[in-house]
């Protein structure tokens, strides 16, 4: 392994411990990404597939599997449907945002065209079906079909809400769990059911993955008006320059008075950005501490998840999954 575990951070610790099972993952995904009639399926998953993401879905069903007491193989087969419903709503998602980087790579609507990302993506859900029923597990059908709907749902309402001052903060929350949070929690439940685990483990489950997610993508939206873009990858303030109605500005809209309203409908509802308008922004989100009110949600989050996962069985699984809850909003301190 040559692994530091001490010092390493718990996703990379999750798949030090569960490389094994991850490597089983790893083959049965690009088994199933092939395709006999359409070499441009192959050609545009493995784009993705091989991009170095993390892979924290899959690890996260493997994990609850293992904390669970699972020992057979259909784990893996799970693992194996969450990345490729990942990877399946990464393809749209690129297509929808006209993304032209994900991870430092070209997307692959840039490389080949929408249509194939959008068929391609496709492709990726009717595989992720057929790897779920050879568990022949119906519940595990049953959260996962829901997961994708919820996702798409998700997305179908960011489309509307987010360049909408009306949006409040349940509908961020809707739209949070549908891009981020619904994978999160189907991923931990389908580890506890495919265990036979009992009602209230596959509960603690969803509600870790639940708050683990929203967690995380709440975090992402703060980073956004205070990271270090080398750190997080984006620029400040991309999401105000590409208009979109995150947790921090839906919290200064509710605090607004009507100058600052006006603020908001120009530059976000209407898109009319001028120079000096992300500083006037960043201002107002400090002014109506707007920045510390969002932290403290994500901070609560974390709370939630760490104390869902409290209540599974101790082992060295479980305290990394604690850990990552601290970890996904330790950079907002």
């Amino acid at each position: 392994m040559g692994l530091d575990t001490a010092k390493a951070k718990p996703h990379d610790r999750l798949a030090s411990m569960l490389s094994d099972e991850m490597g089983a993952v790893n083959t049965l995904i690009r088994e199933r990404m092939a395709s006999k009639h359409a070499p441009r399926i192959p050609e545009v998953t493995a784009h993705l597939v091989e991009a170095g993401g993390k892979r924290l879905r899959p690890m996260l069903t493997l994990a609850a599997a293992n904390i669970c007491g699972y020992d057979g193989p259909y784990h893996v087969h799970l693992a194996a449907t969450v990345e490729f419903i990942h990877t399946a709503t990464l393809l749209h998602d690129d297509v929808v945002d006209e993304s032209a980087q994900r991870r430092g790579r070209p997307t692959a609507n840039l490389l080949w065209d929408n249509k194939s990302s959008v068929l391609v993506g496709d492709y990726l859900f009717a595989r992720s079906f057929q790897l779920m029923t050879e568990t022949g597990n119906l519940r595990v059908l049953e959260i996962l079909s829901n997961a994708s709907a919820t996702i798409a749902e998700g997305e179908v309402l960011q489309l509307t809400a987010a360049q909408d001052l009306g949006t409040t903060e349940d509908i961020y929350l809707q739209v949070v769990r549908g891009k981020t949070a619904a994978l999160f929690s189907a991923a931990t439940e389908v580890g506890g059911v495919i265990s036979g685990a009992d009602p209230a483990q596959v509960q603690a489950l969803f509600d870790y993955g639940d708050a683990l997610g929203i967690a995380f993508q709440i975090a992402d939206d703060l980073l956004d008006y205070m990271g270090e873009s080398a750190a997080t990858g984006k620029n400040v303030g991309d999401d105000f320059r590409e208009r979109k109605l995150t947790l921090p500005v839906i919290k200064a809209v509710a605090a607004a008075d009507s100058e600052e309203r006006a603020f908001w409908q120009r530059t976000i509802e209407k898109g009319k950005q001028e120079e000096g308008d992300l500083d006037y922004a960043l201002k107002l989100l400090h002014k109506h501490g707007a920045l510390d009110a969002t932290r403290e949600d994500a901070l609560g989050w974390s709370e939630k998840a760490k104390a869902a996962m409290a209540q599974l069985p101790q082992s060295e699984l479980r305290d990394v999954m604690i850990e990552l809850a601290d970890f996904v909003v330790a950079r907002l301190y």
